[in-house]
């Protein structure tokens, strides 16, 4: 795919419809672009919609209801959940796991692949999700987010799907987005051909409407977004690249700013809109990454490549990964094409 990217600003280019686009309307319409189309990705992305919508309600309400802190166990991840955590990934398999579109399901919020019940019909496509990004913020009340990625299944015969349908190249994904639940609830989406689109929710009439129509990513940016607590431990290149962000000088826009909120879908959300560069880099103490490749950084990485972007461990590309694990971790670094190129310079020792 060619790059879109455009010459940085002050403030980001954004389409604005002239009309108005449910989310509905907007996913039919592309469904009737397309003749011979079954109609379940479209009911897929419905069913995500719906979802979104449900979490937000909760999350809108978290701070007067005890629904705020955590439940007392730990996840796969060896993280403390939170009780919004727990809603929002029920929220996700009770939604989708009858539709009879999926054979199988997978979340970062469980070890083994999550199986359609045997009273349900099985359908031909996969989900992976992220149910609550950046969790451990619910109770500063920071914008968190929700992660999905759909795949076509692989394996023939019909019934339930297995961990060959879930362990995939970032590449094959057939649609991806993330809803965040932010000063607003959007909902941002792509199903590939080059286009990115975000829907802001209207609570007044409960619907998803086009706000961010065909989001293009600059090509380079004026922001970084890192966790520099980590900088004693960074490896050389990162630590060089850094610090190259941070010099002075006005001919190649430098220095860059800081902006990092700590939640990955508000990051790259801003990441996506604004340009600059997003990274999670791998780190003395974990050489292999922090995010999971199959619930964080392919979705996330074809959204930003359909904008116009790009998206690296540092030595290759994140869609390009073939997954071995269900929650395989991987180093990143996403955002504007100019940028990432030059992180992946300082990565493999060219600069």
């Amino acid at each position: 795919m060619s790059s879109k990217g455009v010459t940085p600003t002050k403030t980001p280019i954004i389409t604005r419809p002239s009309q108005i686009v449910t989310i509905d309307r907007y996913i039919l319409d592309q469904e009737q672009s397309h003749p011979g189309a079954s109609g379940d990705l479209s009911g897929l992305l419905y069913d995500i919609a719906l979802t979104g919508k449900m979490i937000a309600r909760e999350v809108r309400k978290a701070g007067l209801v005890d629904i705020l802190g955590q439940t007392g166990t730990i996840n796969v991840q060896g993280e403390e959940v939170q009780k919004l955590d727990d809603y929002a990934h029920e929220c996700f398999i009770k939604n989708f796991d009858h539709s009879g579109r999926l054979c199988v399901m997978a979340s970062e919020e469980e070890e083994e692949p999550i199986p359609i019940p045997d009273k349900f019909e099985c359908g031909n496509y996969v989900l992976l999700f992220d149910p609550l990004d950046g969790s451990s913020n619910i109770d500063a009340n920071v914008s968190i987010g929700s992660i999905f990625s759909i795949y076509r299944r692989i394996t023939e015969g019909g019934g339930g799907g297995t961990l060959e349908d879930l362990l995939r190249k970032g590449s094959e994904q057939v649609a991806a987005g993330y809803v965040l639940y932010g000063s607003s609830t959007m909902l941002v989406y792509t199903t590939g051909r080059g286009q990115v689109d975000g829907f802001t929710l209207d609570p007044s009439i409960g619907e998803f409407l086009l706000s961010h129509a065909d989001i293009t990513i600059p090509d380079k940016g004026k922001i970084y977004s890192c966790n520099e607590g980590y900088r004693n431990l960074l490896f050389d290149g990162t630590r060089r690249f850094l610090e190259h962000l941070q010099e002075v000088d006005k001919d190649s826009g430098r220095p860059y700013s800081a902006r990092y909120i700590g939640s990955m879908v508000a990051d790259v959300h801003r990441t996506l809109l604004y340009g600059g560069i997003f990274m999670y880099p791998g780190t003395e103490k974990a050489p292999g990454g922090k995010l999971r490749l199959l619930y964080e950084a392919n979705p996330m990485a074809m959204l930003i490549e359909q904008a116009g972007g790009l998206a690296s461990t540092g030595k290759e590309p994140i869609l390009e990964l073939q997954a071995t694990e269900l929650h395989q971790r991987v180093p990143l670094f996403m955002g504007s094409k100019q940028d990432v190129e030059l992180a992946i310079e300082f990565e493999g020792g060219a600069r």
